[in-house]
């Protein structure tokens, strides 16, 4: 069930109170923090088939499978495994938005309490898609055909026939979608924005075809906002112009730096949720489409930088590289293309944690 976050519990709190990732082992990214090898646990997790709860305000994580479980928290060393407290040497911590836990924990805690299986299913894709609005943005249109391939495929075209795809299957399971263009017209970065602030959507989805200099290159990828954007900036921004409206919280006072405090908060929860989300769709992705998946990435977009809710951009290919226009120029493929990103979104939904505004 969607987890529905309670920003006065976490605000009662606040007043008590890198290097590139290298694939490695079980074809997982690492990171090396202070000199110490961490692993994202999201990414452990879909390998062991092991049921993750994360609550991204408060940082923490709960882990279970065959009545074992771990219980874990960001900034802190001590953890509990099937309720019993354990000491790590190295805290488990949050890097680019998703919570990480160091070699220790992997190698003393998680191989021995969930070990390998030959086939692991984190979640069925038959199961009911858990959201009610979503934003699709297709990226270009009008006067800016975007990217062209060498054969004439013109960027925008593809992105637009693909987000129309996704619209028409979401629709089909009882989803609604707003569309920021449904046409080939030009729409600025900024009413794009505009459109999915007032839209009362849960996500937001922006699709893209992509282009470089080498034709060698193929494949997709999935962005969400980089950590570089300030989300306290973003914050005090947005906390100066916009009406905050939590669903069943009130507020006894209007301030400023208070109303700053949570919108901070939920950029980063929305940040934490993007990365999940970009997670999901790679994963599905690469078990449906035949496609290099060059997996999940973060950018300083504006779309990404402006809107209120999780969301990511996903460049579905390059119609640089000859073969790629090729399958992108053809309904079949962008047809396949749609229906891997619902099933990325069915995935994601079963267990997302969202900040649940007044609409």
């Amino acid at each position: 069930m969607t987890k529905k976050l309670n920003i006065l519990f976490f605000l009662s709190i606040l007043l008590i109170s890198g290097c590139a990732t290298v694939p490695i082992g079980e074809n997982i990214a690492t990171y090396s923090i202070g000199g110490v090898t961490y692993y994202p646990l999201v990414s452990l997790c879909d390998l062991r088939g092991v049921q993750m709860q994360y609550e991204p305000l408060l940082r923490t994580a709960y882990l279970s499978k065959d009545a074992k479980s771990v219980s874990l928290r960001a900034g802190d060393a001590l953890i509990l495994v099937n309720d019993k407290i354990m000491h790590l040497s190295s805290p488990v911590d949050v890097y680019q938005g998703t919570i990480v836990v160091p070699r220790q924990f992997k190698e003393q805690v998680f191989d021995i309490l969930f070990y390998p299986t030959t086939s692991v299913s984190r979640r069925t894709t038959a199961a009911k898609i858990k959201l009610t609005k979503v934003v699709i943005d297709a990226g270009h249109g009008g006067k800016d055909p975007g990217a062209i391939g060498r054969n004439g495929l013109r960027e925008k075209d593809a992105n637009l026939d693909i987000a129309k795809r996704l619209s028409s299957l979401l629709n089909a399971e009882g989803v609604h979608t707003v569309l920021t263009r449904a046409t080939d017209k030009f729409v600025p970065l900024s009413e794009r924005v505009n459109i999915a602030n007032r839209s009362g959507a849960e996500l937001f989805i922006s699709v893209h075809s992509n282009a470089v200099r080498s034709r060698s290159l193929n494949g997709l990828e999935v962005y969400y906002v980089a950590p570089s954007v300030s989300d306290s900036g973003r914050a005090a921004l947005t906390a100066r112009s916009v009406s905050l409206n939590l669903k069943d919280a009130v507020f006894a006072g209007s301030s400023q730096d208070l109303k700053a405090i949570v919108w901070d908060m939920i950029y980063t929860n929305s940040r934490a949720e993007s990365i999940e989300l970009s997670h999901s769709i790679c994963r599905i992705m690469d078990s449906c489409v035949d496609a290099n998946i060059l997996g999940v990435k973060n950018a300083r977009f504006q779309v990404l930088k402006g809107i209120r809710m999780p969301g990511i951009l996903i460049e579905v290919g390059f119609v640089s590289n000859l073969n790629e226009e090729k399958l992108l120029k053809t309904g079949a493929y962008r047809q396949k293309l749609a229906q891997g990103i619902l099933d990325g979104l069915r995935d994601y939904s079963q267990d997302m944690a969202l900040v649940e505004l007044s609409r």
